[in-house]
């Protein structure tokens, strides 16, 4: 809104609310439906209420409704998770642990390395959170660290998990419009940022050939390294048993064949495709 502003757009916000933002009991995983948090406003958009939507790009679905685009990604902030905490809270030396996360990327990635500690469901906006955090008594909570710092909401005491890789898109703002709105595509192309755009194009490609979504814990992680692109991607079991990492380096001209090819690279290995047999069927159980 305010690079569009300061472009000379003038702007006027209309306040929605999604499915992810009104069931704040269920998991996302357990909700069944795709896009949870985006399909109102792309209802409001084919409905000419609303000219542009803006996203954080990981909430949103590899494919788009017939008719809409992501016409801008703006420059990619922390894709960071991090640890919000007791203080003096050290997970190594607390075998019970109790941590707090929607996410089963997040809650895999944790079980992996703590695999004694309690992983508890959090719903709800950064702020209700950040409450419950204080008033549950849980050990930490696990945050993207982009979304706190924009809500300048970043408490003393947290710890980057350096170690835990990222949603594909993390840290990143989207707009999306519709593709016959010629006027919004023109005014939303000023403010994109192409190298943010590159390497979220090739996250969210490994993430379409995988099929997944917030029901498969997949991550990925594209970097420009010189004249490269350095990928990371990996999948792995929801108890964080199993889990499988892919690594690719590309010629930076060559980003268009690298997520599908490190998708492919899980999908033929015999450690994948256990692990995403293990979500179709988990999925079609909950679909009925």
């Amino acid at each position: 809104m305010a690079s569009l502003k300061q472009l000379g757009y003038p702007c006027e916000l209309i306040p929605l609310k999604t499915l992810g933002d009104i069931n704040l009991v269920e998991p996302l995983y357990a909700m069944g439906v795709q896009g949870v948090f985006t399909k109102e406003l792309d209802t409001a958009l084919l409905n000419n209420q609303a000219d542009i939507a803006v996203h954080s790009l990981k909430d949103v679905p590899t494919v788009l409704p017939k008719g809409l685009m992501i016409a801008a990604v703006l420059e990619r902030a922390s894709n960071d998770d991090i640890l919000v905490h007791r203080e003096g809270f050290d997970p190594a030396k607390k075998e019970n642990a109790v941590i707090a996360t929607s996410s089963i990327r997040r809650k895999s990635q944790w079980l992996k390395r703590y695999p004694t500690h309690q992983l508890v469901n959090v719903r709800g906006n950064v702020g209700t959170r950040l409450k419950k955090f204080e008033d549950e008594g849980w050990d930490g909570i696990i945050f993207a660290k982009a979304g706190l710092e924009r809500l300048n909401l970043l408490p003393k005491h947290f710890t980057v998990l350096n170690w835990m890789l990222s949603a594909p898109a993390q840290g990143t703002i989207a707009i999306v419009c519709r593709k016959e709105d010629k006027d919004a595509v023109i005014a939303c192309k000023k403010i994109n940022h192409e190298p943010t755009e590159i390497c979220i194009s090739v996250e969210r490609d490994f993430l379409f050939h995988l099929e997944g979504g917030c029901s498969v814990p997949i991550s990925a992680l594209a970097k420009f390294e010189n004249e490269h692109i350095h990928f990371e991607g990996l999948v792995s079991s929801l108890d964080g048993t199993r889990e499988l990492k892919v690594t690719r380096k590309f010629l930076t001209s060559d980003w268009k064949k690298i997520g599908k090819a490190a998708a492919d690279a899980i999908r033929q290995s015999n450690e994948g495709k256990l692990i995403l047999d293990e979500f179709r069927k988990l999925n079609r159980n909950t679909n009925g």
